[in-house]
């Protein structure tokens, strides 16, 4: 059965490692040694103060290259150049996944085609035989009116197939709607939701912050939905911050669905760049790379227009170094779903040693650039240094 509302009792370690988003990465590998019956996991060993980065390149027909080396690219942060220390394939290094399912009535149309899309999915990143060690892991969180989570991190493809086969919109409750979801334990306070909801934004940042942050390992989501969010307390930039600061790539997956409410249900809380262009193949569109904001600290700007749902999940998805896809019918999600496996098995890992310390828990714009004019590059577009973390 499902487990309602469990991320106010989840544990959460009581050891946060004071050193660059690498860090939690550099100790998984650093950790790795090969059984007799398994194949050898992949090591890489960072230094305390070295900040670790996933990278995707695309050619211009939209095909992964995965024979480049550090020599290929060109890395500035703040605007300074910064020497890359290495630039490697690490294929077997174990991956924290997580997927995060929008169940509300607008795109309820395809929710028998994301089940399917997602159990394929599970399969292709989850081994049937896991290793002993340091396995791959995932969990599932559907979201609308509230955030549940369904499983919580696991190696058991079977666990997750039930709960996909099971998931289904939260279900009215005969209390007053006008209190606001009951997502979470906190005393933080929801604006009253007296429409209902989707939570986009408060799935992504309760995935971040309460199961991604103290994990080790490659960590990303997955994350459906048409983009649009209603109620949530997380405004997009506490969503996207928390995934900084949690190293999690984030992969979206929009799709229209039967309605689109006004665009006053934009985000709250401004905007801190351009928008790409939206949406991923299937489908048409591009593949958003780098970009970012000036300067070090945190990111802020003044409050924009809303925009629509399409563009919001490409932003989600630029910012933190993922890929927006656009699933322009049901029958779009199990390739896109093939595609996001194929990417997240074909990254490269990219470390360098920033040429000024900070010790501020400053954010600090970061823009990798391939020599070749005709490569697109995916990657996080900056980091918060160790140091310190800003209070909500």
């Amino acid at each position: 059965m499902t487990q309602n509302r469990l991320f106010s009792s989840l544990t959460v370690s009581a050891l946060i490692l004071a050193a660059s988003p690498a860090a939690l990465i550099a100790q998984q590998a650093a950790n790795n040694q090969p059984t007799p019956d398994e194949k050898p996991v992949g090591t890489l060993k960072v230094q305390a103060r070295e900040v670790l980065l996933p990278v995707t390149v695309r050619d211009k027909k939209g095909a992964l290259v995965t024979s480049l080396d550090k020599g290929d690219f060109s890395l500035t942060e703040d605007g300074r150049p910064q020497t890359i220390k290495s630039f490697t394939r690490e294929s077997n290094l174990p991956y924290k996944l997580g997927l995060l399912i929008d169940t509300s009535r607008s795109v309820s149309g395809a929710l028998e085609n994301e089940r399917k899309a997602g159990s394929d999915f599970v399969d292709a990143m989850l081994p049937e035989q896991p290793r002993a060690k340091d396995p791959d892991q995932a969990f599932l969180i559907h979201f609308d009116r509230e955030v549940e989570l369904l499983e919580d991190f696991t190696t058991s493809r079977d666990k997750l197939h039930r709960d996909l086969d099971e998931m289904n919109a939260t279900r009215v409750s005969s209390r007053d709607d006008t209190q606001g979801p009951e997502t979470t334990g906190d005393d933080r306070q929801r604006p009253s939701n007296r429409r209902g909801g989707t939570q986009l934004y408060d799935a992504i940042f309760l995935a971040s912050d309460e199961l991604m942050k103290h994990q080790d390992g490659r960590k990303a989501l997955v994350v459906f939905s048409d983009g649009v969010d209603r109620g949530s307390k997380d405004t997009l930039n506490d969503a996207v911050d928390a995934a900084d600061r949690a190293n999690v790539v984030i992969y979206t997956i929009y799709f229209k669905g039967q309605e689109e409410r006004d665009s006053s249900f934009g985000y709250p809380g401004g905007h801190r760049g351009g928008y790409p262009g939206g949406g991923g193949y299937p489908g048409g569109g591009g593949y958003p790379g780098g970009g970012g904001y000036p300067g070090g600290g945190h990111r802020g700007g003044e409050s924009k227009p809303a925009v629509d749902g399409k563009k919001i999940m490409a932003e989600i998805a630029t910012r933190t170094g993922g890929h927006a896809y656009e699933a322009k019918k049901r029958e779009d999600l199990e390739p896109i779903y093939k595609l996001i496996a194929e990417e997240l098995r074909g990254q490269y890992l990219l470390t360098y040693t920033p040429d000024k310390v900070d010790n501020e828990g400053g954010y600090h714009k970061i823009l990798l650039k391939a020599n070749k004019g005709d490569l697109q590059v995916s990657t996080r577009e900056g980091y918060y240094a160790p140091g310190g973390e800003e209070s909500k």
